[in-house]
């Protein structure tokens, strides 16, 4: 598995100006290399491979023009070529948008791999570095003097704040204590998560706790003048303030996620389409402060060091509106309807309890914990092969058991 640590850093005023005109060279030459790319698909209707950029990137170098790119690390523009070359791959097969130009505004970063630099006894020295790179350690159960990383990343937010991230190739770690329980996830907005054992944790609203301080701060940054010391003081202020709300979702995230896998085997959830449900109006704001599409993440790959199992349950399949005891499907149901009892048994139900039993009984029948009707059409189970469609199993009805 491949595992990074993030830490503070501190650059010398020296170290700062040698990684600052490598963030611009980075960004000159991602933003020149894309824009060439985009020309010439429109006028020549071709695409441009990465041999053809790292040509390009050479010539540039030999050239008057752009030869201070030479007195950079020659890694971090050969990997923002290879990064590019990646993002267009992901945007022609249909999994991300198109690439767009970096801004000296945003996070700035600079990727060296082993060739552009040291790390002895716990010491990093970058190319075109002298001095070893300062920074916090704060991994405790990690010997820092062993570490052999892959892949180092320099970053430096808008608030003013430097980071170094290390990448590592980790042998499987030892598989988390057995805890014979399955789980079924709800996630929603009132609740951030219901659990089928009736576990309730409250969504903490980070950004709706946050908003007035940061409307006041974001006022301040809109009266000052652009390009003025005061408007720079104010964004970094606005920075900041995103910062603490970042981190403190972050932490909420990720204190959550690993609960939930100390506490169960198996663990179910649903596959939210997060992306078509921000682009309603009135939820867009409750949605992003919520970070589900980052919950879940943090849930694919803590499962998979801990050991346990993670099932995704089809985003159509109806798991509010069926019975958790007998299975009664029903036809509607609005939003705003909290609790309903069921026509067929008469059981009264909580909206998001009902659901997350539902969620778990899909997915006990996925990993074959329980016998029944259910056959796991439509869930999706990680790192196995997919159960058969329910249609070509039988012309009955799929029936999901508590």
């Amino acid at each position: 598995m491949r595992t990074a640590y993030k830490c503070r850093a501190y650059p010398t005023s020296d170290q700062a100006a040698v990684l600052s005109r490598t963030f611009g060279c980075v960004r000159l030459v991602w933003n020149k290399t894309l824009g060439e790319r985009i020309h010439r698909y429109r006028n020549e209707n071709v695409r441009t491979s990465y041999r053809r950029t790292d040509a390009t990137l050479t010539e540039w170098k030999r050239g008057d023009e752009l030869a201070f790119l030479s007195e950079v690390s020659c890694v971090p523009l050969q990997q923002t070529l290879r990064h590019q070359h990646t993002a267009f791959q992901n945007f022609f097969s249909g999994r991300s948008r198109h690439p767009r130009f970096k801004s000296r505004k945003c996070r700035q970063s600079a990727h060296y791999t082993r060739s552009a630099f040291r790390m002895r006894g716990g010491s990093l020295v970058l190319a075109k570095m002298t001095t070893p790179l300062q920074f916090t350690w704060s991994f405790g159960d990690v010997d820092v003097t062993e570490l052999a990383p892959t892949m180092v990343v320099v970053s430096r937010e808008p608030d003013g704040r430097w980071y170094v991230s290390f990448a590592v190739e980790s042998a499987r770690t030892t598989p988390a204590p057995v805890a014979n329980h399955a789980i079924g996830v709800d996630l929603g907005l009132t609740n951030f998560l219901v659990t089928s054992d009736g576990v309730r944790v409250a969504n903490p609203r980070l950004l709706t706790r946050k908003a007035r301080n940061l409307a006041r701060y974001q006022r301040r940054l809109a009266r000052c003048r652009a390009g003025s010391n005061n408007r720079l003081k104010a964004k970094a202020k606005v920075a900041r303030a995103h910062r603490k709300i970042r981190n403190a979702r972050q932490d909420f995230l990720h204190r959550t996620s690993t609960r939930l896998v100390r506490s169960a085997d198996v663990i179910a959830i649903e596959d939210l389409n997060v992306r078509g449900m921000m682009r309603n109006r009135r939820l867009s704001h409750a949605i992003g402060d919520a970070g589900w599409g980052e919950f879940r993440r943090q849930l694919e790959y803590k499962c998979q060091r801990a050991g346990r199992t993670l099932v995704v349950v089809d985003r159509w399949f109806p798991s509010s509106k069926t019975c958790s005891q007998c299975g009664h499907l029903l036809a509607e149901m609005k939003l705003s309807a909290r609790h309903w009892t069921c026509p067929g048994c008469r059981a009264r139900h909580d909206r998001d309890l009902n659901a997350a039993k539902n969620i778990l009984a899909a997915g006990r029948a996925v990993t074959r914990d329980v016998s029944g009707d259910a056959c796991g059409a439509d869930v999706r189970r990680q790192g196995t092969p997919l159960p058969q469609s329910a249609a070509k199993q039988g012309p009955d009805a799929v029936r999901l058991g508590a």
